[in-house]
Parts: C-alpha cells; structure tokens; sequence
C-alpha cells in the first residue's frame, strides 16, 4: 500500500509513525511545504517514509503528489482541505483529514456527488473530537432500541498543572479561541439549539485525576447534532479542565480579550484577539507532558430495560516514542481510518463524516493496540 501524508508537523508526523510502524511493508510518503522538516520527520521515522516538498496551492504539484496513493491524509490546516479534497476527487484517491472547522465541512459535503462519481471515499474531522469522539457516541447507539440522551467529553490536560488557568497549550492557540467563543452546537427536548460556550459547568470524576470540570464548548462533534436530530432527545459535548479554569478564562473574555477592536502593541496595529493570542502561547506552552480524557455516555433502553453504556478513556504522553497524548488520539484514528479506505474496510462512496462510515468495533480494537485503551461499561440508570 501507499500512502500520502501532507504536513510534517507534530499531527502529521505522528499520522506518518503509526502508518510506517503498523505497516512496515508499506510506503508513506510525508509532504510539507519545508523540505528539511518532513526530511527531518521521515529520517526520525524510518526507511519506509520518504519526504517530499509541496505546496498544496500548487495543483499540479499536488495532483503529482497523490497520484497512485491507495489513501491520503490531510494534516494541514483546515483552511486548505476544501482544495486538497477536490484533487482528491480529481485523482481518484480516498482522503481523509482532521477537520477543524465546521464551515469547510459543509463545503466539503457538497462535493459528495463527485467522490460518488469517482468511486472514492472522503472522510474529514477524523480527529478526536470531532472524529473518535463521534464514532464512539454512534458505536454505543446501536446497542439501544430507543436513545435519551448522549453525553461527550474530552479533554487535553497538562499532566502537573500551573495557575493562574491550570492549562498548557495542547494545539492551536486560535482554534482554542474559536471553541470558547462560538456558539455550541447541542440537542435539548429533541430541538437542534445554539448554546452559550463556557457555560453549564459541571463535575466529573476520573479515576486518578480526581474532580474535573466540564462545560460547552464550540466544534467538538460537528456533524454530529444534525445527523442524530430526530433519533435523540438529548445530546451535547463539553471540553474536560481542571476546576475553576472555566470562570477565569470567561472572565478574561467577558473583559474583551478575544475581540476584534484593533489595539496598538509595540507600534503595530493588532486586534485584542490577536494579541492575546500571542500571550497565552507565552504563558501557556510550558512543556509539560500532557494527558487526554474522553468519555462518551449513552443513555437509553434495549427491549424495554433502561440501561446507561459507558466508553471512556484516559492516555498520557508517550515517553518511548516522545509523543504527547494529543498527538496519539488525534493522528492515530486519523491513520487507522486511512487505513481503513485503503484495504476497503470503508466500503461505503461520497465525502461522509467518521461516524456515518467508521466501524466503531473495529476502531476500539486497533486502538488497542496501540495501547489506547478504551474501556466500555455498562450501568444501570440513576433514579
């Protein structure tokens, strides 16, 4: 088989390890615009990646690139997905990417036609939420006749946190932004809503870690409120902290933090977003090994029992390989998925979000491998 990675950054990287280590006989091919960063990445990585450099704005650099590639991963930004899916189509290639913006996978659903047309599968937001959040909460669905609710919650957390918000940066500084100040997407009484983020704290319990918040939050599940409007009473997804995070970062953007009123810093013109953008990538990336939380909660009945079934997990930086847990449950399910297209374990044609065409089942097991242990239970309902 052979694959196409584009971007050698950290999600890329990772996407490109697990590809070439799970598969050895395979060839991967890591693209990046820098030359010497994805030869840095491969040469890290093994005999079987071999790098290469690409422009994506360049069409027939990257139609060259992806030709012959049995699947292709995008871990670039979002912003270019839309145009990497189209030469996607174009080659006849399956791709798959890790999403990041709920505006571009509307764009990218248009072009179901097309990937029909050519026989080829496009599957975006194969991240962790959205992405393996998605494809638990429809894996644990299918165990129930009838669905009342279904609670998400995932977390990046620094492993020792620091006040004043006991958080590091774990991805992009302005996609932490977004998630905190858009609106969230959620399903109350049946009734597809827009919600306040930061709002609705509440506590939740993991073994270790002790008592952690969980509150609204933009973008974690996607797609996902509009393909189960109508089948569940009740859905939503919270970002995971350490207590008391939220009412300080609401504070910080109640007082105008995250605005676009224009600001002049050291003789520039900046927006207050921007520049307290630049501070928190100051203050927060401090380099501590990190750790992930998610945990995906169904409640519902099966031949008229009332039953609550249960999928969670919790996974920490990886000293062997140097990766942080959000590199592995990012790029992981991101790389098992592609392999998924290439040996046609996704059978299913057209641009379709993870959790319309991912077999759960057989995600949870190649996860395990890779000692992501994801843990089902089944309870029964509070009264």
């Amino acid at each position: 088989m052979k694959y196409t990675v584009i971007g050698a950054g950290m999600m890329g990287s990772a996407a490109a390890y697990d590809l070439a280590t799970s598969s050895p006989n395979d060839e991967i091919i890591l693209a990046d615009i820098d030359l010497q960063r994805a030869t840095n990445a491969a040469t890290a990585i093994g005999p079987n990646v071999t790098p290469k450099r690409l422009d994506v704005n360049i069409q027939n650099d990257l139609l060259e690139t992806i030709d012959g590639s049995n699947a292709v991963i995008s871990a670039v930004s979002y912003s270019v997905n839309c145009q990497i899916t189209a030469a996607a189509i174009q080659a006849g290639v399956h791709v798959c990417d890790m999403g990041g913006n709920d505006d571009v996978v509307a764009k990218q659903l248009t072009l179901d036609a097309g990937a029909k047309q050519k026989d080829i599968t496009v599957v975006p937001n194969c991240g962790l939420a959205p992405g393996l959040i998605n494809i638990l909460a429809m894996e644990g669905l299918n165990e129930f006749d009838v669905a009342h609710a279904i609670q998400l919650r995932v977390g990046g957390l620094p492993q020792h946190p620091r006040p004043p918000l006991f958080y590091q940066i774990v991805f992009s500084v302005e996609g932490l932004i977004n998630e905190y100040v858009e609106k969230a997407s959620v399903i109350r009484n049946g009734t597809l809503m827009q919600v306040d983020s930061l709002t609705d704290i509440e506590e939740i319990e993991f073994d270790k870690l002790g008592t952690l918040e969980a509150f609204n939050t933009s973008g974690g599940i996607s797609t996902l409120t509009e393909l189960l409007r109508g089948r569940v009473k009740n859905l939503d997804y919270k970002t995971i902290r350490y207590k008391g995070h939220c009412e300080k970062f609401k504070t910080l953007l109640d007082l105008g933090f995250a605005t676009n009123e224009p600001i002049m810093v050291g003789g520039s013109v900046k927006t207050h977003r921007e520049f307290f953008a630049e501070l928190l990538r100051k203050k927060l990336d401090y380099g501590d090994k990190d750790l992930i939380v998610a945990r995906a909660t169904i409640t519902g009945s099966r031949r008229g029992t009332e039953k609550v079934l249960v999928y969670e997990f919790v996974d920490y930086y990886d000293d062997a390989t140097r990766m942080t847990a959000m590199m592995r449950t990012t790029a992981f399910p991101t790389a098992i998925i592609a392999q998924m297209l290439a040996h046609g374990t996704i059978s299913a044609r057209g641009v379709l979000p993870p959790e319309v065409c991912v077999p759960g089942d057989a995600m949870i097991a190649e996860l395990g491998k890779r000692n992501i242990k994801i843990v089902k239970r089944t309870t029964e309902p509070r009264n």
